[in-house]
């Protein structure tokens, strides 16, 4: 739910700030809508007294790789690529951003995988493509592609590194990753000479960072967390969709590719939804800190006061070393390597 949660919102943005394309140029408006994400989330965990997030020694190359590749290569990539490439081929080359997500989830941090988990992620891709195809693709030579492939690939990267952080505060870390990308775009619109627009604009454009880009990104790296990295950007890829649907609300004509999309996404979900994974498989004995609730069986330890079941909190906590099966995810808990089911592991 979070992860098409995160889609819903991202891709409703999409119709809404086309509106104000006609105020805004693209590299600006990108540039108020990471900003306005960034300061809301942050002003929200202000306004919670949301305590503060204490990184880990070990994890703060996760977090300077994911501001690197998410708020300073992606944009720069992209930009470059956009500035000698047509709208047409660029759309279509955006989506190579969940293929390399997938592939760097499965291929480099082995998450684990199957046959109808591979089959609904290339049917949901491909009801993707069949959204953005724009009837007659043009690229404009070699070098604006490779820029674009290369904004997808620091975007994939930074997707599977925020995984690794995924047990974070969501709200913090969308905010961090808000606040670098925001300015980054900014800085690269007024050096090519925008202007900020009419305040009616940009109170639109807060407005649409602070559900499309700030809560989303929030509620995504929930999925991350709970989902891992290549089944939370299948679902994401969902967005075009529901940015369509909207489109359709408020005016556009249905259209023969809106429909066929639709059938591939949905059958694409319906695979994911039904996916059923268990098996035995150990956890080592670590001391950490993140959200858990007393409910699932990783979390058996005592409070003082009690705390009942159910209840999510944070603090420092142990994990005592445990061998057990359950159905699960890949997610940021289940790292674990695949050597088959038939029992508990031996030794």
């Amino acid at each position: 739910m979070a992860g098409l949660a995160a889609a819903a919102l991202f891709g409703a943005g999409t119709p809404v700030a086309k509106l104000l394309l006609g105020q805004v140029g693209p590299w600006l408006l990108a540039g108020l809508l990471y900003t306005a994400a960034g300061l809301a989330l942050f002003g929200w965990r202000l306004v919670r007294r949301s305590p503060r997030v204490h990184l880990a020694k070990p994890q703060l190359p996760w977090l300077i790789g994911v501001v690197f590749f998410g708020g300073l290569a992606g944009p720069l990539l992209l930009m470059f690529g956009l500035a000698s490439m047509p709208a047409s081929g660029a759309s279509l080359l955006l989506n190579a951003e969940a293929l390399f997500t997938a592939l760097i989830a499965w291929l480099v941090f082995r998450e684990a995988t199957d046959r109808r988990i591979v089959a609904g992620f290339v049917l949901i891709a491909a009801g993707a493509v069949v959204l953005s195809w724009p009837g007659q693709a043009q690229f404009a030579g070699w070098w604006p592609t490779a820029a674009v492939l290369a904004a997808c690939l620091s975007w994939a990267i930074d997707n599977n590194l925020t995984q690794r952080l995924a047990l974070t505060d969501a709200t913090w870390l969308a905010a961090v990753k808000g606040t670098v990308a925001g300015p980054v775009n900014l800085l690269l619109a007024f050096i090519l000479g925008a202007q900020l627009p009419a305040w009616p604009a940009l109170a639109g454009a807060a407005a649409i960072g602070v559900l499309s880009y700030g809560v989303s990104l929030a509620l995504f790296i929930t999925a991350l967390g709970l989902l891992g990295t290549a089944r939370a950007g299948a679902y994401f890829s969902v967005a075009p969709f529901f940015g369509a649907t909207l489109a359709i609300l408020l005016g556009d004509p249905i259209t023969w590719t809106v429909a066929v999309a639709a059938a591939l996404m949905a059958l694409g979900v319906l695979l994911h939804l039904r996916e059923r994974h268990g098996h035995w498989h150990s956890h080592p004995a670590q001391l950490h800190e993140h959200r858990h609730a007393h409910d699932d069986g990783h979390h058996g330890h005592r409070h003082d006061p009690p705390v009942p079941p159910g209840v999510w909190h944070s603090h420092p906590h142990d994990h005592e070393p445990v061998t057990h099966t359950h159905e699960h995810f890949p997610d940021a808990g289940h790292r674990h390597q695949h050597r088959g089911d038939g029992g508990p592991p031996q030794g």
